[in-house]
């Protein structure tokens, strides 16, 4: 089977299952950073970057190649999903950060989000008339660079206390590339250049404008190290997606139940969800990532956030032979127990229905097929946790070729890693009680709120629902005041009165649409 585009396939809109929660802190350990001093105002990043992110130097001499946690880029959004009207909130690494776009500048900045007056949280505030990012607790006001510009309270004439340096907000430099908004978590002056020495991993086919390509972003609650295992794996698919991706084989007419396929002479016998192996062979490894090799094509780890899937079969465009799909997912650790996702499935060949199809309809398939093993990943993060994330070879049965790419991210997070994420704050070493389906499969906090085209599409078919009632009353006391005047016959009275009755049918339906799509819709296993 050509796995790959199987696995990239468009119209089946794949999106590899996306995880909540970053880190199993196994270890029972934190990142205790180092109290903040009164005289300067440092940023988390910065004060959690003097103490030991990196593990105490082993006897194998692997330190010399520890992964650095925070020298590295973090995706914030898709800058489709960036109001630049408003500040946005969120948290990656540990870190509570806020993107806001610069009116005067053009550009967009991502602050620590946290007001140096009273730690009130940026991200709640807005732009003011000047372009400023406005605190809306006391109206404090700060500039592109992080400098108070405002205090409304202080004297117009008394001393400027607005230009204390413990007045400035923490700026991280930050970038837009591949048209996603990313941020480095250092604040300290000999990083402000950083962009000159290391950039965000880059990824041509989004940029080439012969490719289309439709961002979507969703919060997870599991943590960083399952979403990545999760989204390597392409075993999982028929199984844990049944219903919502193509079966790969061919059905035996003869038996509905049995998957079969002639091998060498050889009949031999498939599950019913058309699972079957796939050989893989890992061509690189490093403390950058690894690169993996299967039938129809590769897939390449870049540490830590970025997976690419990319098909052998390719199309000419422009003269180019360039590949017809990608698969991108960008994988983000948030806090213990939870993680985000940015994906997207760039192409430049199939049916042109796929560019016009608005992306609010193509995340419902995409919501379906990461809420289809959300609890599954929910529960294996806390099993790993009660076995220990360096007893993971021990605690899992991994004998297939099939898992080669997960035992590879495995070795590469014990290797590089030692089993655990440099967070930049300090972060608790538990996780979370497992949480109700309600919570986990919920869509609204975890999509829709931070989808621009999701939350216009809940807000006019919210209006939508209101105006069929609106209108299945209104039909009804037409019917009221013109009985034995407009409406003479039986006929007529016949027509208003259905002409209700499907008003309001499908405002009914219309709701439960809504709640489904945009709310929280369950996926039981034993119904699929």
């Amino acid at each position: 089977m050509e796995n790959l585009p199987f696995l990239l396939r468009p119209h089946a809109q794949l999106c590899p299952s996306l995880p909540l929660a970053p880190a199993l802190n196994s270890s029972r350990t934190q990142v205790t950073p180092i109290p903040r001093r009164r005289s300067t105002r440092l940023s988390t990043s910065a004060v959690a970057a003097k103490t030991t992110l990196r593990s105490k130097a082993s006897s194998d001499g692997e330190d010399d190649d520890a992964f650095d946690w925070l020298d590295q880029w973090y995706p914030f959004a898709p800058v489709c999903d960036l109001d630049p009207g408003a500040p946005h909130g969120k948290m990656v690494l540990g870190l509570n950060v806020v993107a806001w776009h610069d009116r005067g500048a053009g550009e967009w900045r991502v602050f620590d989000d946290v007001c140096p007056h009273r730690l009130a949280p940026l991200s709640e505030g807005r732009i003011d008339d000047k372009g400023h990012l406005q605190c809306a607790y006391h109206g404090w006001c700060y500039d592109g660079a992080g400098a108070c510009k405002f205090i409304p309270q202080a004297p117009a004439l008394g001393p400027p206390v607005h230009k204390n340096s413990k007045a400035c907000v923490a700026s991280y430099p930050c970038v837009v590339q591949n048209k996603i908004l990313w941020f480095y978590p250092r604040t300290e002056a000999e990083y402000k250049d950083v962009l000159q020495r290391k950039r965000p991993p880059y990824i041509p086919e989004i940029d080439d404008p012969s490719y289309f390509t439709a961002f979507g972003m969703r919060d997870l609650h599991y943590g960083y190290d399952i979403l990545i295992e999760n989204i390597i794996d392409p075993a999982h698919l028929p199984h844990a997606h049944k219903g919502l991706v193509p079966k790969s084989c061919m059905v035996d007419n003869n038996d509905p139940g049995r998957y079969e396929r002639s091998i060498n002479s050889f009949t031999v016998e498939y599950d019913q969800e058309g699972g079957e192996p796939i050989k893989m062979k890992i061509q690189e490894e490093s403390v950058t990532g690894f690169l993996c090799a299967l039938p129809g094509g590769s897939t390449r780890f870049t540490a830590p956030c970025t997976y690419q899937g990319t098909p052998d079969n390719k199309v000419a465009t422009a003269g180019k032979t360039k590949p017809w799909l990608m698969l991108v997912a960008l994988c983000i650790p948030v806090a213990p127990g939870r993680s985000r996702i940015i994906y997207a499935f760039p192409f430049n060949s199939g049916p042109w229905v796929y560019k016009i199809m608005p992306r609010w309809f193509i995340h419902l398939n995409d919501n379906s097929v990461l809420d289809s093993e959300h609890y599954l990943l929910h529960l294996e993060e806390r099993k790993y946790a009660e076995k220990g994330l360096d007893n993971w070879r021990d605690a899992c049965y991994v004998p297939t070729s099939s898992d080669r790419m997960v035992v590879a991210f495995r070795n590469w997070f014990r290797k590089y890693c030692k089993n655990r994420i440099g967070w930049a704050t300090s972060q608790p070493s538990e996780l979370s009680p497992v949480l109700p389906k309600d919570r986990l499969l919920e869509r609204y906090w975890s999509h829709v709120i931070q989808c621009t085209s999701c939350s216009a599409a809940l807000k006019a078919m919210k209006a939508l629902e209101v105006a069929l009632q609106v209108a299945s009353v209104a039909v009804v006391g037409f019917l009221a005041v013109a009985k034995g005047t407009l409406v003479t016959s039986t006929v007529h009275r016949t027509l208003v009165v259905s002409a209700a009755v499907l008003c309001f049918a499908a405002s009914r339906w219309l709701a439960d649409f809504i709640e489904k799509s945009f709310y929280f819709q369950d996926y039981v296993h034993a119904e699929h």
